[in-house]
C-alpha cells in the first residue's frame, strides 16, 4: 500500500505545482465563488455551459495542495460532460470522501487520489472546497461554503 499512497500523493503535489485549468474564462455562463473558513482557501470558478454540457471550465484561487489539487482534478474530469452527469458525479465523489461506500474509489478514476483524505476530517473541506463551489455555480448561488 506504501507505493500507491506514494503515487496519490505524487498526483496531489503535481496537481498543485501545476494545476490544470487554472484561468479566468472570458464570459462564462456560470460563475460561484468558495470559501473554506476553517483554513482559509478560497476559488473561483468559471464554467461555460451549451447545450447542457460543460463545454469550459476554469478557476482561480488561493489555498492548500489538496485543495488546489482537487480543483484540478475536478476540472478535467468535468470539462465535456453533461450536466446531469457532472451533479452524479459531484455526489459520488463527496460520499468517497466522506463515508466511501462500496465501489466508490473505483468507479472515480484519478479522483481516487483524494480517497484518503476521510482518514482527515479537516481535509475532506479542503478537498470538497472546488466541487460545493461547482455546485453553487450550477445552482446559479454565488457562493459556496464548506461550512
Amino acid at each position: 500500500m506504501g507505493d500507491l499512497s506514494d503515487l496519490y500523493q505524487e498526483v496531489i503535489l503535481d496537481h498543485n505545482r501545476r494545476p490544470r485549468n487554472f484561468r479566468v474564462l472570458d464570459q462564462p455562463s456560470h460563475h460561484a465563488e468558495g470559501y473554506n473558513p476553517l483554513c482559509g482557501d478560497r476559488l473561483n470558478l468559471y464554467l461555460k455551459v451549451d447545450g447542457g454540457v460543460v463545454t469550459e471550465v476554469g478557476f482561480q484561487g488561493s489555498g492548500c495542495a489538496i485543495s488546489r489539487a482537487s480543483a484540478s482534478l475536478m476540472t478535467d474530469e468535468v470539462k465535456g460532460k453533461p450536466v446531469g452527469e457532472v451533479r452524479a458525479l459531484f455526489e459520488r465523489f463527496h460520499r468517497m470522501v466522506t463515508s466511501a461506500p462500496d465501489g466508490a474509489v473505483e468507479s472515480l478514476g484519478k479522483l481516487s487520489v483524494l480517497a484518503g483524505v476521510r482518514q482527515f476530517p479537516v481535509r475532506v473541506k479542503c478537498a470538497s472546497l472546488a466541487w460545493h463551489t461547482l455546485k453553487a455555480a450550477l445552482d446559479r448561488d454565488a457562493a459556496a461554503s464548506t461550512e
